[in-house]
């Protein structure tokens, strides 16, 4: 495939967001920890890494990853089994692997990947073989599925890190609802998730103790954290407040970070970003976001392998829930979970497997009219 035949609505917006991310992220530089080493320059780095793993994967074709969904899949599963056997852990976390030279490595990143791969072709092949399914045959789909999101599920909160898993439970639900079951069952799992969520809610408000001793405090901690945001407080939110409410229109201008908080390069980028640019930036940001999305809206619309349709309900739904989750907590509306901005924070495997994702992405545009076998 040739340079011109690439989709330039999904390239444009990418060189974009990747300029805003390694100037931004350069910005972050002043409160971040100098042990990190430039973290700009990395970013560039990883970009590069990843355009070059997109040119792989346009040469390789989606069929590829299709034909070894199983395998990366186990994989995938291995590496999460590996974190919580042998990983060193970090922040009481083990959710790297440490590569002497190069980093680390979070297989939770590219987990999510497999994950769709996975489900679309087990999609795919139930679409096959069954037109009008029974609800029995439906129902036993179902339990299927959602096996092969809870290994990988139970392993990464055992980590812990609760924002990947629901991000699991994301690219799940917008794939089941793209593959056509009926209804029904999102009504029946909403109403069951609804009332376990009461339940163990109604314990952590009401008796604390109970809940410690049912769930342990490792679980508790992580509810606290979550609800913090009620009451804004805490030294990242206020101090991002702080810091995107005194940009005004033009903001404080590139570099000029007016006030410290953690995860700045990552987490809070956004903030980071508004400070510096303002207002005004932050519609362009916002426009590039929405901008992209639209176009992978636009290529789902059209007349596509049922596979293909399916990996981009799972690509979308995860992109849409960690830009809104995201900007949401930094600004103070929704809770924090320590999920990034796509394309824009600081992280080698995030980056990675974004730039995957913009692989299988390209390859759909261009592969409309080719038939996959890969049973």
């Amino acid at each position: 495939m040739t340079v011109k035949k690439l989709n330039k609505k999904i390239l444009i917006p990418i060189c974009l967001m990747a300029i805003i991310s390694i100037v931004t992220i350069y910005s972050a530089l002043t409160y971040t920890s100098s042990e990190l080493g430039n973290l700009a320059l990395k970013q560039t780095l990883w970009y590069f890494i990843g355009a070059l793993l997109v040119a792989f994967l346009i040469h390789m074709k989606n069929e590829y990853l299709y034909r070894h969904t199983i395998f990366l899949y186990i994989v995938g599963n291995i590496l999460l089994l590996g974190l919580l056997l042998f990983a060193e852990p970090v922040n009481n976390s083990k959710c790297w692997f440490s590569i002497p030279g190069i980093g680390s490595i979070q297989p939770s990143e590219f987990m999510k990947i497999f994950i769709m791969l996975m489900l679309a072709t087990m999609i795919h092949n139930f679409r096959s073989d069954y037109k009008n399914p029974t609800l029995g045959q439906e129902f036993l789909f179902i339990l299927k599925t959602l096996v092969i999101v809870l290994i990988p599920s139970i392993f990464t909160f055992l980590q812990p890190d609760t924002g990947a898993v629901i991000i699991y439970f994301i690219i799940y639900f917008f794939m089941m609802f793209a593959s056509g079951i009926r209804i029904r069952w999102f009504l029946i799992a909403g109403g069951i998730v609804f009332l376990l969520l009461a339940i163990i809610f109604g314990i952590f408000f009401l008796q604390q103790d109970l809940f410690i001793n049912l769930f342990g405090t490792d679980l508790f901690y992580r509810f606290e954290r979550i609800f913090n945001w009620q009451s804004g407080t805490g030294l990242q939110l206020e101090n991002a407040l702080a810091a995107i409410g005194s940009a005004g229109v033009f903001g404080h201008g590139f570099n000029q970070t007016p006030i410290y908080f953690p995860e700045s390069s990552t987490d809070f980028i956004f903030a980071v970003f508004a400070s510096n640019f303002g207002f005004l930036g932050v519609i362009i940001l916002l426009g590039v976001i929405i901008y992209f999305d639209t176009q992978i809206v636009l290529l789902a619309k059209r007349k596509l392998l049922d596979t293909d349709k399916y990996i981009l309900a799972g690509i979308l739904g995860m992109l849409l829930f960690q830009q809104v989750q995201n900007i949401g907590m930094t600004v103070g509306l929704l809770p924090i979970t320590g999920i990034t901005l796509p394309f824009i924070s600081y992280g080698g495997s995030s980056l990675l497997s974004y730039m995957i994702i913009i692989g299988i992405i390209l390859n759909i545009s261009t592969e409309k009219d080719k038939h996959y076998k890969y049973r």
